[in-house]
């Protein structure tokens, strides 16, 4: 053969190069319409992933329920011990080679994962979270409602493992909608359970580092260097507007300590920062922050201004009294900056510690796809 047969001329191929791999238009050439076409199928796209997600959470969350059931209930059966689980765990390894998943371990947290959900209408509520959170869950708490108040929490705000731990231990779900407020006497019923929700009592910032606590003004400078560690705390929904926000009022200046918006409440949430114990008359200057952010920053379609009161200490009946006085919508609440302990030394010390945890759970990547923990084909 011809060793040229079949060979393109050197314009010729650059031609026919062109013609198969077309340059990317400019996006300045496109359609007005292009940037709602761009937004809407990559808004598809996340929200698929996300069900394929949750799909994949629920089948090996199904899955990993019923080999801890038939375990389990052999187990009760037979009366043997964990030798067999050992034995089982090389044999899975053996029966689905490069499946991870199947450590003595991690068939003991089956084990208990269907011990605590005996019921699977219950496991339905906890299978949208991937197995990992599952298994702190089963580590960390020891009751049912608390497991279920976190697994539905965790879902609805799409915790991830160390903020869920974070939670747990400093004992969420206790401080959760606790504050001391008016929001009923003045709020719309449907506005004032959302916003006791969204408070807390107390408000743990366990990462600050003060060298005097009555300084309130290093307080509100550590806040807000540890800005997103405390937007975590306040809640999901808070947007950060701004620190010291001036306020002028006829020629008179007024600095609010901390000022955020709720994305739910559709409001301004003022926060003033005490380093003392609640005192009566800090109401009055802090509803005063709340007219005038009413007035100077609100929108017409913006709700009413919310108004919450951090301090060292409350005298929780003093602090009801005090509200009742005030026709605007204002909570009362302590912070603290230590960890408030969620579990008895004596049962903590026997958990693993959150190192162990995530190294044992590193593989948890490799074991959400279910066709590693499905049948043997």
């Amino acid at each position: 053969m011809n060793p040229d047969q079949g060979a393109i001329e050197p314009g010729l191929r650059k031609h026919a190069n062109a013609a198969s791999f077309p340059s990317t238009p400019a996006k300045s050439a496109m359609p007005a319409w292009y940037p709602q076409l761009l937004d809407a199928i990559a808004q598809r796209i996340t929200l698929g992933r996300l069900r394929a997600t949750a799909a994949i959470n629920r089948e090996l969350s199904a899955t990993n329920w019923a080999i801890g059931k038939l375990i389990l209930e052999r187990q009760n059966d037979e009366g043997w011990g964990t030798r067999v689980i050992d034995r089982l765990a090389a044999d899975l390894k053996t029966e689905f080679p490069g499946a991870r998943g199947f450590s003595p371990r991690n068939l003991k947290y089956m084990r208990a994962f269907a011990e605590a959900w005996p019921e699977q209408a219950i496991v339905q509520r906890v299978a949208q979270l991937p197995w990992g959170h599952n298994v702190i869950l089963l580590d960390k708490l020891s009751d049912t409602e608390s497991r279920l108040w976190y697994a539905a929490a965790a879902v609805e705000n799409g915790w991830s493992r160390a903020v869920l731990v974070h939670n747990i231990e400093t004992r969420l779900n206790e401080r959760s909608g606790k504050a001391v407020t008016n929001f009923t006497a003045t709020l719309p019923p449907s506005d004032s359970d959302l916003a006791q929700q969204a408070t807390k009592d107390p408000y743990v910032f366990d990462f600050l580092a003060l060298t005097d606590r009555r300084h309130e003004r290093e307080l509100e400078t550590q806040l807000v260097q540890h800005i997103e560690k405390f937007l975590l705390e306040l809640g999901q929904g808070f947007a950060f507007v701004g620190e010291q926000v001036r306020l002028e009022i006829d020629g008179d200046e007024f600095f609010a300590d901390l000022l955020f918006y709720h994305l739910k409440l559709r409001c301004y949430v003022v926060i003033e920062l005490k380093a003392v114990k609640f005192d009566p008359g800090f109401l009055g200057q802090l509803g005063m922050y709340m007219a005038a952010v009413d007035d100077l920053l609100a929108y017409p379609d913006d709700k009413p201004t919310i108004g919450l009161l951090l301090c060292k200490s409350k005298n929780n009946l003093v602090a009801e009294y005090a509200l009742r006085s005030s026709s605007m919508p204002i909570g009362v609440s302590e912070w603290k900056s230590e960890i408030v302990k969620s579990l008895p030394e004596e049962f903590a010390s026997s958990l693993p510690s959150i190192e162990e945890l995530e190294a044992e759970l590193a593989q948890e990547n490799s074991i959400t796809d279910p066709a590693n923990q499905g049948e043997k084909p």
